[in-house]
């Protein structure tokens, strides 16, 4: 059978600024919050660091020969905001913008559609002195920030991410601890939600006034939610947890309110919203940003620090096998988000922006790398991404997580993620036997199962 997609379908392989750029002084760049966390003892496992990572700064060229290797038509970066705004405010830094203007000039020459991500989670040191994603002044700042990399690089850049999972770096950030900044205060996650859902909308209106037919995305950190058993309490609690987990920031940026159970007065107050803002963090968005790893399986509870009565259970479900980083393998879990999504909200533009898998498979005698698991994984969610679209999801597009191994956030450099292999000591790029593999399909757009 053969699996085929639509005409000028974008395939690509997605990357993040803080986990491949490297040199975290240079030309320029201001600290941002995971230097200074990736520098406290105890928070990155073996005291790894962003400070070379993958060395893209310097190896570029070595990036883009790997997308042109693997046919791809879009490559999804992300811009430091540290690299552009050293202390997060005032005036750009010319030598920041510059390397992002050679890399969308080359992205460009070689056929490949810039889609930059504007916050990929390194966000200024600076700013979090002064509260971080708690400050309200944040939203203002990112605004600004938005506007000028806009007036930069909107003249030959059509596609543009405004934030990367804020469902992730404010859960991990502010409440749980296990991303920087590091706090462990669910009074901070909850101001953290208002203030980025402000920063949604008022950084959208910021783009769309420097250039009106810009497209505009946010990805987000999407995960179906089943119940964990076949009670109607876990039915009930599966819908809570969607709330938290899939809308929490959609519905702000689509309909201009809070999901419920969210959407109470009490709650609300928690989060300082005031008169005016759910109208502000509006962001009518033309595509959403599809981030998808595995399925959520909720039971229900009676207590939770959200008061949701509602629980996740594990990293997915139960039934189907896990990769290296313990996550469940469950295809259907894209299908049946993208489904939802075309159902709930009448048919939107969708992309995949992040979907991939960590195993540790290393070079053999040959110096190849033959990552069966990863391909199985690949071919397993492109079918059911390729089945969502038979049945009237509108995706344009699918990005592999990840172009290369990196720094993967608190779990450092042990998680590989790439469908290039990298040495970290010498920065030598090998495309896995996975990334061949992707090429063949992004060139044929399709293939057989």
């Amino acid at each position: 059978m053969r699996i085929r997609f639509p005409q000028g379908f974008h395939w690509g392989a997605a990357t993040a600024s803080y986990q491949i750029e490297g040199a975290v002084t240079g030309d320029g760049r201001g600290e941002s919050i995971w230097d200074r966390f990736s520098h406290t003892p105890g928070k990155i496992a073996n005291g790894d660091t962003g400070d070379v990572a993958c060395d893209s700064y310097h190896r570029f060229a070595d990036d883009l020969a790997l997308l042109r290797a693997m046919h791809c038509t879009s490559y999804r970066f992300s811009i430091a905001w540290p690299r552009v705004q050293p202390s997060g405010r005032g005036a750009a830094n010319a030598k920041g913008l510059d390397f992002y203007r050679r890399m969308v000039d080359a992205l460009l020459a070689a056929g490949i559609r810039p889609l930059p991500t504007l916050y990929h989670w390194d966000l200024p040191q600076a700013l979090q002195d002064a509260g971080g994603w708690t400050a309200r002044d944040t939203a203002g700042r990112f605004s600004d920030y938005t506007e000028t990399v806009l007036r930069a690089l909107g003249d030959r850049v059509e596609s543009w991410i405004l934030l990367n999972e804020p469902g992730i770096f404010t859960t991990l950030g502010y409440w749980i601890g296990l991303h920087a900044p590091g706090l462990r205060d669910v009074d901070a996650f909850f101001r953290a939600v208002h203030v980025v859902n402000l920063a949604q909308g008022i950084s959208a209106a910021a783009a769309r006034a420097v250039r009106a037919d810009l497209r505009l995305g946010i990805a987000y950190n999407f995960s179906p939610c089943e119940p964990a058993g076949d009670t109607q309490a876990d039915q009930a609690a599966a819908e809570r947890f969607h709330a938290f987990q899939n809308l929490l920031f959609l519905e702000p940026a689509l309909r201009g309110r809070y999901p419920e159970p969210f959407a109470d007065p009490a709650t609300q107050a928690r989060m300082g919203v005031r008169d005016g803002d759910l109208l502000r963090m509006r962001a009518p968005l033309d595509f959403l940003g599809v981030n998808l790893y595995m399925r959520t399986c909720v039971r229900h509870v009676d207590r939770d620090p959200l008061g949701l009565r509602a629980q996740a259970v594990g990293m997915g479900g139960t039934r189907g096998p896990r990769t290296d980083f313990g996550w469940e393998v469950w295809p259907d879990s894209l299908y049946d988000m993208c489904m939802r999504l075309t159902r709930d909200f009448d048919r939107p533009v969708l992309e995949v922006t992040e979907n991939g898998c960590s195993y540790a498979d290393a070079p053999g005698p040959d110096g190849t790398i033959r990552d069966a698991r990863r391909i199985d994984y690949y071919r397993g969610y492109l079918e059911a991404l390729a089945r969502a679209i038979d049945d009237g999801a509108d995706v344009r597009g699918y990005h592999a997580w990840t172009l290369l191994d990196n720094f993967e956030w608190a779990e450092g450099f042990r998680q590989r993620f790439g469908l290039a292999w990298v040495d970290f000591p010498s920065g030598k790029r090998t495309l896995k036997e996975s990334g061949h593999w992707f090429g063949r399909v992004a060139a044929e757009n399709g293939f057989d199962t």
